[in-house]
C-alpha cells in the first residue's frame, strides 16, 4: 500500500528535496506540498494524506498549532511527522503534545526520512530514531514536576496492560516488548489497541507521552 505524504515547510528548496527524496522510496508518493500552517491544515483536510511532514517554524500558522488542528478532528486520520533543525529544539514536546506522531532532524537522509514516514504511518514507533527518548523524557520531566499523576486513569488498565505501556514511554517496539514480556507480537497490539481505548488516546505516541505526564514513566527510570 502507497504512503501518501504532504509536505509543510516554509523554505521552497527544502519542500522540493524532500519531494525529491521521499518520491524516489519505494511504497511513499508526495501528493501535494504546503508553504505555511493553513495550507498544511487546508491540504489534510483536501487530500487526506496518510502522513503530513510538518516544519516547526513557519508563518502564520506555525507546525504546532496546524498539528493541533490536524489532530483535533477525529474523521481525520492523518499522521504528523513535525520535522525540526535541532535535537534539543523547545518546541517539540509541544508538537508531541499537540498530536504528533513523531519527529525527525532535518538533515536526515532519504532513507531515514524514508523509514520515519513509514514508522509514523504505521504508529509502529514513538520516535525516529537519533534523538528519541533522552529528548522526549527532558520535556516530559519538566511537565511531571508539575502535575500529579493521574492515577484515576492508569487504574482501568490491567496489570498487563499498565507493563505494555511503560515499556511503550522507553522506546520499545511491539516486537521488543513481546521479547521482554515473553508472549506473541500479535497480543502486544491487542493490548496497546486496548491502551489506547481505555484512555481514549490517539495512538503510540500519544500514550508514551501520557506514561510521563503521569508518573507512570520517569526519566530516571527510562534507562536513557
Amino acid at each position: 500500500m502507497t504512503i501518501r505524504v504532504v509536505i509543510a515547510d516554509d523554505q521552497a528548496m527544502v519542500r522540493e528535496a524532500f519531494s525529491v527524496l521521499l518520491d524516489a522510496q519505494p511504497g511513499i508518493e508526495v501528493v501535494a506540498t504546503a508553504a505555511d500552517g493553513l495550507e498544511a491544515v487546508a491540504k489534510a483536510e483536501q487530500l487526506r494524506p496518510d502522513v503530513i511532514v510538518m516544519d516547526i517554524r513557519m508563518p502564520g500558522l506555525n507546525g504546532i498549532d496546524a498539528t493541533r488542528r490536524i489532530t483535533a478532528q477525529p474523521d481525520l486520520p492523518v499522521k504528523v511527522l513535525v520535522l525540526t533543525t535541532f535535537d534539543l529544539d523547545e518546541y517539540v514536546y509541544e508538537a508531541l503534545r499537540a498530536g504528533a506522531g513523531g519527529f525527525l532532524l532535518k538533515d536526515a537522509s532519504g532513507v531515514e526520512l524514508a523509514e520515519a514516514v513509514r514508522i509514523v504511518a504505521a504508529g509502529e514507533a514513538l520516535l525516529s530514531p537519533g534523538i528519541t527518548k533522552r529528548l522526549i523524557a527532558e520535556f516530559s520531566r519538566l511537565s511531571v514536576s508539575t502535575k500529579p499523576p493521574a492515577q484515576v486513569r492508569i487504574d482501568v488498565l490491567t496489570n498487563r496492560e499498565t507493563e505494555v505501556l511503560t515499556l511503550v514511554a522507553q522506546g520499545l517496539s511491539n516486537l521488543e516488548i513481546a521479547g521482554e514480556l515473553v508472549v506473541a507480537e500479535q497480543t502486544v497490539k491487542t493490548h496497546m489497541g486496548s491502551i489506547l481505548q481505555k484512555l481514549q488516546l490517539r495512538d503510540r505516541t500519544q500514550a508514551a507521552v501520557f506514561a510521563y505526564e503521569t508518573g507512570l514513566v520517569t526519566p530516571g527510570r527510562a534507562d536513557l
